[in-house]
């Protein structure tokens, strides 16, 4: 589950100031002298996803221990990673690492962002186009790649076609569209008492709850955004993730369509979705819903059937395109990062080297490539993930899968977002007003637009 509160390990029994260091780590040959190494350095990483908070910590803990550096993991709360970071890096002892999403970060963090064209992880990194470059610098590198859509439990769906009478689809594969979709969806919902009578089911929705709140409202100000700014900026033949100032909102339309699909096929109660005490995740890992909009991320939340206190077996779970009624017959996946390590260009120089040694340590020893890989269920970009440390994740691998198969995959276009927190906030306020209490869509187009267009003068200005 992910944590909703800030954690803090410190990785040594000995506190006295945020220092950790870093060595590169045993690995498998990887580097010549890749044993740890200790120093007189301090790390401090203020960790962006929730959801691998623990893995982070274990592996603060093991470096500690192999080196006798200390190294200090901060995790924020869903939704307030921006807040968080412009407070610690006001401290005197602020981050060594944090993240940052586009070019746009770069811009309001320039004088925070040390040149990485020199670091060995740029080094390692098998794209380059996965670096942010900024003001002559690299100023970011991605830690890992991503995708997003619809989880879907395929179990379910299989039981659906084969035991219930009713079905509007003879198979799974049917799904090819947001016609199919919404048909489905919508029959689930309406007879889910003759669908679990049939089919020894115990749903309540088709769709998990689409929480407004702060710890979830990212996936839909966000990640479904994303699919109306990328068709647009399709059309435009803009870049599809540097984006542009006009915005029309030429396809708020089919992010209605989207949008009341998800609420008007789920059980939650559209008055309650911004009271943040809906768990989405939880209502898929208990069968109580079949579709969840969210990301390979989510894999390991489902991996260990076991640990994991969910009822769904992973191996149950699937992942399809959030098909947006434009051109679903060629549409993948939504794929691309907005995770990038940026190190504190204001540390002192002896945390600067200890971190770039972490993040080293990280990226080529057995126990960090371990963890990317099967702890934090992450796709990662180096060229030292090969053999065992090549991804596991089954949600990822659908996204590749899928490009084979000639779909477009999806650019992370709201990755272009200026002042994305005050930008999804304005957007939020009328889709919220839409949603619970009846308000206009006009509204939320105009927001979706206008103020698209007020923050991006507001951020070029600067």
């Amino acid at each position: 589950m992910k944590k909703k509160l800030v954690t803090v390990l410190l990785a040594s029994s000995m506190v006295a100031t945020m220092l950790a260091g870093c060595g590169s780590g045993s690995g498998d040959g990887t580097e010549k002298g890749s044993s740890a190494k200790g120093g007189d350095g301090s790390v401090y990483m203020l960790n962006f996803k929730p959801e691998t908070d623990q893995a982070w910590q274990d592996l603060a803990e093991k470096y500690t221990d192999e080196t006798g550096v200390q190294v200090t993991v901060v995790t924020a709360a869903d939704g307030q990673y921006k807040t968080t970071l412009k407070s610690e890096l006001a401290k005197k002892d602020a981050p060594t690492i944090f993240n940052i999403g586009s070019t746009a970060d770069c811009a309001e963090y320039d004088k925070y962002i040390y040149d990485l064209k020199d670091s060995e992880i740029y080094k390692h990194l098998t794209d380059k186009s996965l670096a942010l470059e900024y003001n002559g610098k690299v100023a970011s590198v991605a830690n890992c790649y991503e995708c997003y859509g619809i989880i879907y439990n395929k179990a379910i769906l299989e039981k659906y076609c084969s035991n219930y009478s009713g079905a509007v689809i003879k198979s799974v594969d049917d799904i090819k569209d947001l016609d199919t979709l919404e048909k489905v969806a919508t029959d689930i919902n309406e007879h889910v008492d003759d669908i679990n009578k049939a089919c020894d089911l115990h749903l309540t929705e088709a769709f998990a709850s689409a929480g407004l709140d702060s710890g979830s409202n990212w996936r839909f100000t966000g990640h479904l955004a994303g699919l109306a700014l990328y068709y647009e900026f399709k059309d435009a033949g803009c870049d599809l993730t540097a984006g542009q100032k006009e915005v029309t909102g030429k396809y708020m339309d089919n992010f209605k369509r989207v949008w009341d699909m998800y609420t008007n096929t789920s059980a939650a109660d559209k008055a309650t979705l911004d009271s943040g005490s809906l768990n989405a995740e939880s209502e898929l890992g208990m069968e109580e819903a079949v579709f969840y909009q969210n990301g390979d991320w989510e894999y390991a939340n489902f991996a260990d059937d076991n640990e994991n206190g969910y009822t769904v077996k992973q191996s149950d779970l699937s992942m399809m395109p959030i098909y947006f009624g434009v051109d679903d017959e060629n549409e993948g996946l939504a794929v691309g990062t907005e995770n990038h390590w940026t190190v504190n260009a204001k540390a002192d120089q002896k945390d600067i080297d200890a971190t770039l040694e972490f993040l080293n340590w990280v990226i080529t020893s057995d126990d960090g490539r371990d963890a990317i890989v099967n702890k934090m269920g992450l796709s990662a970009p180096f060229d030292t993930f090969t053999g065992d440390y090549e991804s596991k994740n089954a949600f990822a691998n659908v996204a590749s899968e899928l490009a084979k198969n000639g779909k477009t995959s999806v650019a992370w276009s709201f990755n272009a977002t200026p002042s994305v927190d005050d930008w999804r906030a304005d957007f939020l306020a009328p889709l919220t007003e839409y949603t619970e209490r009846n308000g206009s869509w006009d509204d939320v187009t105009k927001a979706f637009s206008e103020k698209w267009a007020y923050y991006w003068d507001l951020q070029n200005e600067q």
